[in-house]
């Protein structure tokens, strides 16, 4: 019998979680199967629900179901990860923002943002923080400077320019 690959997800902002909450508000209790089926997608989002259904002791269907449900829970997304030099963005930075007034709707406008890659409200030296993936330096600059600063509430921004990314991994597992 044939079993096809984990089926993969859009990576729509309104679909990434900001917090661990399921898409109903509460937070959804995961068993030990449930998590070593993340395991098994973490090392591989394209593995078969038949050899997921064997490393985890459940069949074939049944992963599919917990699969299906993990992703409707808003728990985990199946997406291709690129690096982004490859495909042509040849500049990314990490933006430190400090916000006047809600941090909320800048955060939002932030997300709305397709250069935006990730964008978190933190507690420290900066009320935000955001990855940037640009195609080169000036469309980071218009981005920084024409668009991110020109946010009403927006106080400051620093900016991390990488040099070299040496390590992007999501195997965090499920500890």
């Amino acid at each position: 019998m044939h079993s096809e690959p984990v089926a993969s997800r859009s990576a729509d902002p309104k679909d990434s979680r900001d917090s661990r909450e399921s898409r109903n508000g509460t937070t959804p209790h995961l068993d030990a199967v449930s998590l070593a089926i993340i395991e098994q997608l973490q090392e591989d989002g394209r593995r078969p629900y038949a050899a997921i259904g064997k490393a985890v002791g459940l069949s074939e269907a049944a992963v599919r179901q917990r699969v299906q449900k993990l992703l409707d829970q808003g728990v985990m997304q199946i997406v291709a990860v690129t690096d982004p030099l490859t495909v042509g963005f040849r500049r990314q930075a990490m933006v430190g923002i400090n916000v006047e007034g809600d941090v909320e709707s800048v955060a939002d406008a932030l997300t709305a943002m397709s250069e935006c890659e990730y964008v978190v409200m933190t507690a420290g030296s900066f009320d935000l923080m955001v990855e940037i993936v640009c195609e080169d330096d000036d469309h980071l600059l218009e981005v920084i400077n024409r668009r991110i600063r020109a946010l009403p509430g927006v106080r400051s921004t620093e900016s991390f320019v990488y040099l070299k990314l040496k390590k992007q991994t999501y195997m965090w597992g499920t500890r």
